[in-house]
């Protein structure tokens, strides 16, 4: 493993290494290597014999203050939550009116509503379901993966921390002679260090880029706020998860209405039942559950998302499955939330597993029998936008096309094969 301190020092050694041809995998959200991105963005944006092709999602792009009103409105919430995190020189030029002809991003799922009136991100989004993407990512040559890592204390280690998503099935395929990618990793250390699967040895990385001029504050979106009919949704939902089984819940202002009720529940359950009487029309026939969590929950999740730790703190989130109380492909959530998994011996931190989105999402596989039997009871909520009479869910696009986030995980939702 090559030990470099500058950015482009890293960026010139993968174009000489790849020739100059360079298919680029950044993982989804938070575990980009943004200053490796940006270097390699700025060379191939210099020099037009370099070809530069992204592939990744979720690419954190803080918006554009318009007026006075907004830039003194918005910049204190900017600076709270995105303050010193650079910005991916890509996204800039997006914004500016286009990318340099030899330069092309491909995402298989946009920020919400960012991308909506550029027609030349929304041409490029790819319609990639989440727990397929790392085979988009192979039939599209990538050479070489660059992410945010988490170092280890003592016997050193990496941890690829907050996505372990695709990057774990990457490797995997690697191992097994289907693709010869390179794994480049930059250091940050606020990204806390996650035992388990995504754990690595130095030798894993071709190179890696650590050094104090390269760290940078770790973004965090606010919180939104709750509003009474999301807190009545989330009394409803609370109440059909059956102690003992297995949750899925997603960012956003339902997830946490959702774990707040797990919570009432779980410590004043007369509380809970008169609130959902109240809630719940006479003729109600669905199974109702308002007792306190004693087996306790589980969870499997695409996202490892903030409201999860208040329920393992609370004591409903504490049924094991091979140690963990959770298996997660990836997180995002406020920088408080670093700051709790930081803080937290590693012992502890250990059974919350980050692990491949595959594993997460599917229950094919030799192990088919032992997933099914440790998913019991799963109820997995999230947003959508819309909700047809005849029970159709859009979630990703607009009706004449656009798209607005992407297909994420929802296919899952759908396929028989992989339904709990």
């Amino acid at each position: 493993m090559l030990r470099m301190s500058q950015a482009d020092a890293v960026a010139k050694a993968i174009i000489e290494r790849l020739d100059g041809k360079v298919v680029l995998g950044l993982p989804l959200g938070l575990g980009k290597a943004n200053h490796i991105a940006n270097a390699l963005y700025a060379r191939a944006a210099t020099d037009r014999s370099i070809s530069l092709r992204i592939f990744t999602a979720l690419t954190l792009t803080p918006p554009e203050p318009g007026s006075l009103l907004e830039k003194r409105f918005m910049g204190p919430i900017l600076e709270r939550t995105l303050g010193g995190y650079p910005e991916l020189a890509y996204a800039q030029a997006q914004r500016r009116g286009g990318l340099p002809p030899n330069i092309e991003v491909d995402e298989f799922f946009l920020q919400a509503g960012m991308w909506l009136n550029d027609p030349e991100v929304q041409q490029n989004y790819i319609s990639a379901n989440y727990t397929h993407a790392s085979r988009y990512i192979l039939e599209r040559g990538c050479n070489v993966v660059a992410q945010l890592v988490a170092k280890g204390e003592g016997a050193e280690r990496y941890s690829l921390s907050c996505n372990t998503d695709l990057t774990l099935e990457l490797l995997k395929a690697k191992a097994e002679g289907r693709t010869d990618l390179i794994l480049v990793g930059q250091v940050n250390a606020e990204l806390p260090y996650m035992p388990g699967p995504g754990e690595l040895a130095p030798e894993a990385f071709a190179m890696m880029l650590e050094s104090p001029e390269v760290e940078f504050p770790l973004p965090g979106p606010p919180k939104q706020p709750v509003s009474l009919t999301h807190y009545a949704m989330g009394f409803h939902v609370a109440s059909l998860i059956p102690d003992g089984g297995t949750l899925e819940i997603g960012i956003g202002s339902m997830g946490h209405a959702v774990a707040h009720a797990l919570i009432l529940r779980h410590r004043q359950p007369a509380r809970f039942a008169a609130i959902l009487k109240a809630l719940t029309p006479p003729d109600d026939r669905l199974e109702r559950h308002t007792g306190p969590f004693e087996e306790g929950l589980y969870a499997a999740t695409e996202m490892f998302v903030d409201a999860f730790l208040e329920l393992y703190r609370a004591g409903v989130l504490k049924r094991e499955v091979d140690g963990a109380v959770m298996d997660a492909a990836f997180f995002l959530a406020p920088r408080d939330f670093y700051a709790a998994l930081r803080d937290m011996p590693l012992e502890e931190r250990a059974k919350f597993r980050m692990t491949d989105v595959g594993f997460v999402n599917e229950l094919h596989g030799a192990d088919f029998d032992k997933r099914v039997a440790d998913r019991k009871g799963a109820r997995f909520v999230n947003n959508a936008m819309i909700a047809t009479l005849l029970g159709a869910v859009a979630s990703d696009a607009l009706e004449d096309g656009r798209v607005v986030s992407g297909v994420g995980g929802q296919y899952n939702f759908v396929d028989r094969k992989s339904g709990v």
